[in-house]
């Protein structure tokens, strides 16, 4: 019998790369998550500003990165620990840092950068300090995890149609089905054993979708400005942005969800 093809080398050691980096970057964030507080906040301003300045680069707005990111500085101190925190004053805070970006620069690139950047990091801020925040902070990084691992392995072994050619030529609806159905499971997984709510289960269907999405759209701004990589930060994982584009939508929207449940509960 034939032996089995030996990979080559530059595409092991690209692997092992990337498997080591990968598991470096996750027991940063599940610790951070677990600890919170200056920990945290640190992890999440590292984390936006590196967005801010990838998306500087993306949109050809390169020369003016330095003052979008003083600008985003602002809202990113006064949700430390101890400041006001993931507040509606944080939030004013970036909307008015997005105007002083727009104003100076003269374009809305630049400015809807600080809202891709400074609302998620808001976001997890913020859900970390609500009640149950360790699971829920979890559930939201298991299921971008969880829809990105299932999407790559689906999308490798069965391949077919593809999802949205124009804007990634790699992504397919099987890897779409695979990586929802794993969110799916991961989350009810959690549900049965550390109790999350079961309507999270339900909503990780949607979101899982929604952080697909903000994968392609990263990967439609890469196409635009002619890169492989959002950057080069992460060896064999690429930019900040590359790790992050599925989180950086679906985290304001499970904080909206879970600020929506709170308010209720109050009335």
């Amino acid at each position: 019998m034939d032996e089995p093809a030996t990979p080559p080398s530059g595409k092991t050691n690209e692997l092992q790369t990337r498997v080591i980096v990968g598991v470096i970057l996750v027991a940063a964030a599940v610790l951070a998550e677990y600890f919170g507080g200056v920990l945290l906040w640190l992890l999440v301003v590292l984390m936006a500003l590196g967005i801010m300045s990838e998306w500087a680069g993306l949109t050809g707005r390169l020369e003016k990165r330095m003052l979008a990111m003083y600008a985003l500085s602002v809202p990113l101190a006064i949700m430390s620990p101890w400041a006001a925190g993931a507040s509606f004053l944080a939030l004013g805070l970036i909307i008015g840092a997005a105007m002083f970006v727009a104003v100076f620069d003269r374009s809305l690139k630049l400015a809807t950068g600080v809202f891709y950047a400074g609302l998620p990091a808001l976001a997890i801020i913020y859900l970390r300090d609500i009640d149950n925040g360790i699971l829920i902070v979890f559930w939201t990084l298991a299921l971008v995890w969880a829809t990105d691992i299932g999407a790559y392995f689906s999308g490798r072994a069965i391949g077919g149609p593809k999802l949205a050619p124009q804007f990634s030529p790699n992504k397919t609806w099987a890897g779409l089905i695979g990586g929802v159905a794993l969110t799916a499971a991961a989350s009810y997984g959690l549900h049965v054993y550390w109790g999350l709510p079961f309507y999270l289960v339900l909503l990780s269907i949607p979101l899982a979708i929604l952080a697909q999405m903000g994968d392609l759209f990263e990967s439609w701004l890469k196409r635009r400005a002619g890169v492989k990589d959002s950057g080069t930060v992460f060896p064999g994982h690429g930019g900040v942005m590359d790790r992050l584009d599925g989180l950086i939508p679906v985290a304001p929207v499970v904080a909206l969800i879970m600020l929506a449940e709170n308010l209720s509960a109050l009335s």
